[in-house]
């Protein structure tokens, strides 16, 4: 009859941590098969030596218990100290909180910026607009300034024509007047002549027929010439006085229309220049604005940049402690099988030592294989399993 040997060796423990505990990694023991051997090459015979055989096994199986114990120890103060060190991981937590706030007033922030800056491009789309109106005013009412100052140089001709008219007339008039004093002139000395030789001869009575009066007739054809020089003065002096009314007209509605475009244009001039200014600040301020909202950006992604190494690490530094858990898990499952066959081999030879070669005896192996899986020093996942093995001794 032979028995089945499991023999282990074992690596101590050790603890490397960095400063603050932030790159702490336990280096776990490891079991390998090459330490004790039960048999050691050799079979249980029962014949004449078989006190001594069953001593040597007692002695053996001691030592082998003996280590079983000690192994169990090192395991318990070994998940005593990833316990330990899961409470100081625990300890170690980030709180976030604050910067989540700081992130949500920043993002208002920037919604806020973003609603001004619209609203700039808004005010900055109108104010263009309403210059590109006021452009076209100003350039109809240029137009329209051209056009009153040509009919007004029009009329400034119009009223020289008319002076130079006025005054042909007037020298006309210094003409006729010249004549008439002439013909009065000339008039009168002719009759100073004729009355001259009719004083000096003799009064001759002739019965002839009686003859018109000079002077009469002298005094008839002055009338006649002063009356149509009156007349004719008066037509004159009535269409001159009416051709500087409509002129003086005319150049009072032209000054009144140039004063107002003249008014016009230099209110329209302010609007501009103000309209002027406050586009330039309304650009500094968007230039300004894209700015801040440009180093908000770079800001942001600095920040999310260095948030999402920190999740990287601690993601990195998660999966490290489950694959640690899992393989505990497993070890300690090889070790509990170990155990639970060391029993059932301890039993078998007691039976040995107690003779009972002829009674039967069933034994009932039962495995229990709990692993669990710790986050930050709380259980997030627990897996349980049960082997049964049923074995008759005879």
């Amino acid at each position: 009859m032979s028995f089945s040997s499991a023999s282990y060796s074992r690596k101590t423990m050790s603890v490397h941590g960095g400063a603050g505990g932030s790159d702490t990694r336990i280096l776990r023991p490891s079991w390998v098969h090459g330490g004790l051997d039960l048999t050691d090459g050799f079979d249980l015979h029962f014949g004449d030596n078989k006190k001594a055989t069953m001593q040597n096994l007692n002695d053996r199986l001691a030592s082998y218990l003996e280590k079983v114990r000690r192994l169990e120890k090192e395991n318990e103060q070994l998940e005593r100290q990833i316990r330990e060190w899961y409470k100081s991981r625990t300890v170690v937590s980030h709180d976030f909180s604050k910067y989540l706030d700081i992130i949500k007033d920043l993002q208002d922030k920037i919604c806020l910026a973003s609603k001004l800056n619209t609203k700039s491009a808004l005010e900055i789309d109108n104010a263009r607009l309403a210059a590109d109106d006021f452009k076209m005013k100003y350039e109809s009412e240029l137009a329209m300034r051209m056009a009153v100052e040509a009919d007004i140089a029009g009329l400034r001709r119009l009223l020289d024509d008319s002076n130079l008219r006025r005054m042909e007339l007037e020298s006309r008039c210094e003409g006729l007047r010249e004549e008439l004093i002439l013909l009065k002139k000339d008039h009168e000395e002719e009759l100073a002549l004729l009355k001259k030789p009719v004083e000096s001869q003799v009064n001759v009575v002739v019965d002839a027929p009686p003859t018109s009066d000079l002077n009469e007739a002298m005094k008839e054809i002055r009338d006649k010439y002063e009356s149509l020089i009156a007349k004719n003065h008066m037509e004159i002096e009535m269409w001159y006085n009416k051709k500087i009314l409509e002129v003086e007209h005319d150049v009072k509605k032209y000054s009144e229309d140039l004063k107002t475009s003249n008014t016009e244009i230099k209110e329209l001039k302010s609007t501009f220049q103000r309209l002027q200014i406050d586009l330039e600040s309304h650009l500094s301020m968007k230039a300004s604005l894209e700015e801040t909202l440009s180093e908000t950006h770079i800001r942001f992604a600095v920040q999310l940049a260095s948030l999402q190494e920190v999740v990287s690490s601690l993601e990195v530094q998660l999966s490290q402690i489950h694959r640690d858990i899992v393989s505990n898990g497993q070890e300690y499952s090889i070790l509990l099988e170990v155990k639970t066959r060391l029993e059932k081999e301890i039993a078998e030879y007691r039976r040995l030592l107690e003779g009972e070669d002829e009674s039967s005896k069933q034994v009932i192996t039962k495995v229990i294989t709990v692993v669990e899986t710790v986050v930050d020093g709380k259980v997030v996942q627990s897996s349980k399993t049960v082997d049964v093995d049923v074995d008759n001794v005879e």
